[in-house]
C-alpha cells in the first residue's frame, strides 16, 4: 500500500502553476475536491483527490486535505513539477461575420462548427485566433492570452451573436453585466414534440452529469449545482417539432440544451442530449427518410443565438443586435413547414 507521505511532492524542486481560481464572494461551504470536480471538465473526482493527497492543490499557498471547505476569495491553484504547455495565441486569417465594431468592442455572428477559444485539442482555428488577426493592435490579444476579451461564449455547434471586449475597461464593464444577468440574450431552438402551453420557464441547479462528465444535468436540490433559469415561448408548431424562443436569465454551460432535455423536449439533432434520433412522429419509412434528410441538412443541434443586448461600456448606450437564421437552420425550418402543410392538406 502506498503511504500518503510517499505521494507528497518534493518541495525542494521548483513548482509550476497549471491552474488557478479565486473563489466567488457568494460561494457557500463546499469540499475542495467537489469544487475542483465542478471546475475541471475532464478530471474525475478520484484524480483530483489523488492530486490533493500528493500536495499538488494549494489554497492560499498551502496544501490542504480533500475535506477542506472552500471559502469566499480563497486563492486555489494546482501546481506540478513540470511547467505547463505553453499555448501561443496564433493570429489566423479566418473569415469573420462582423456585425458591429468600434474601438471598445466587437460583435460577431459566429458560424456553427467554430470553437470559441483555444484549449486542449483546439489550439488553432478558433474564433479567438481569428480575432487576434482581425484586432492586431489590441493589448488584450497578446500571444500569452488564450481567452482575450471573452465575457461569454457559445458552444462550438451553436451559431449566433457573441460580444468580445477590445480594452480592459470594456472587459470589466461587460463582464459585470453578464455576471449580474442584465444582458438581453434570446436564442431560437427547434425541439422535439409539441407544448401544451404557449410559454413557460425551466429552473433547476445545473452541474456535470455524475455518469458522463461531458454532459450537464439538472438537479433539484440547492448545493448540487448552479441555479439556472430559462424562459421559453412557442414561435411555431411544426408537426412533430416546435420552434421556440429561449430567453436566458442565467448563462450556464449547455443551459438551453439540458433544460429542454429535462422537460422532455430535446433539441433537434442534439447528439449529446438525445435529440439525434426520431423521438416523435409516425412509423412510416417515408417519414423516417424525411427526418434523416433533415439531420443531414442540419448536422448539429438546432440552436441559434439570435438576439444580444447590453449597455455599451464607454457610452452607456443600450445596444441591441439581431441576426438572421443561418442557412442550415433556415432550410430545415422550411422543410418542416412544407411537411406540416402537406399533412394538413391530407386531413
Amino acid at each position: 500500500m502506498v503511504k500518503e507521505e510517499d505521494l507528497q511532492i518534493d518541495n525542494s524542486k521548483e513548482l509550476y502553476e497549471h491552474y488557478s481560481w479565486v473563489v466567488d464572494k457568494g460561494q457557500g461551504a463546499l469540499r475542495i475536491d467537489k469544487f475542483l470536480t465542478d471546475k475541471m471538465e475532464n478530471a474525475s473526482r478520484t484524480k483530483i483527490q489523488a492530486a490533493i493527497t500528493a500536495g499538488s492543490v494549494l489554497v492560499n499557498g498551502a496544501s490542504v486535505k480533500s475535506n477542506y471547505k472552500v471559502k469566499p476569495l480563497d486563492n486555489i491553484s494546482i501546481v506540478m513539477a513540470e511547467p505547463p504547455r505553453e499555448i501561443e495565441l496564433i493570429p489566423e486569417d479566418i473569415p469573420l461575420d462582423v456585425v458591429y465594431e468600434d474601438e471598445h468592442l466587437i460583435v460577431v455572428n459566429k458560424q456553427a462548427g467554430l470553437v470559441v477559444h483555444p484549449a486542449h485539442g483546439n489550439y488553432t482555428g478558433t474564433l479567438v485566433n481569428a480575432l487576434a488577426y482581425h484586432i492586431k493592435d489590441s493589448e488584450l490579444f497578446r500571444k500569452d492570452n488564450t481567452r482575450p476579451g471573452l465575457v461569454h461564449r457559445i458552444d462550438k455547434n451553436t451559431s449566433g451573436l457573441l460580444v468580445v471586449a477590445k480594452t480592459d475597461l470594456a472587459l470589466s464593464h461587460l463582464a459585470k453585466q453578464f455576471y449580474e444577468h442584465t444582458t438581453d440574450r434570446k436564442y431560437i431552438a427547434m425541439v422535439w414534440g409539441n407544448f401544451e402551453e404557449e410559454e413557460g420557464t425551466v429552473t433547476g441547479y445545473l452541474d456535470r452529469d455524475k455518469k458522463d462528465r461531458k454532459k450537464m444535468c439538472v438537479y433539484e436540490n440547492e448545493g448540487e449545482g448552479k441555479w439556472s433559469v430559462t424562459h421559453y415561448k412557442v414561435l411555431e408548431r411544426l408537426a412533430y417539432v416546435t420552434l421556440i424562443e429561449c430567453q436566458l436569465e442565467t448563462g450556464r454551460t449547455h443551459q438551453i440544451r439540458v433544460h429542454m432535455e429535462y422537460i422532455k423536449h430535446p433539441l433537434f439533432n442534439d447528439e449529446k442530449y438525445g435529440g439525434n434520433r426520431i423521438l416523435k412522429g409516425t412509423t412510416f419509412s417515408k417519414y423516417k427518410q424525411f427526418v434523416e434528410n433533415a439531420f443531414k441538412i442540419l448536422p448539429r443541434h438546432a440552436l441559434h443565438a439570435k438576439t444580444l443586448g447590453f449597455v455599451h461600456p464607454a457610452t452607456g448606450e443600450k445596444m441591441l443586435f439581431n441576426s438572421d437564421y443561418p442557412e442550415d437552420m433556415s432550410k430545415v425550418i422550411e422543410k418542416w413547414r412544407v411537411y406540416t402543410n402537406s399533412r394538413r392538406n391530407e386531413l
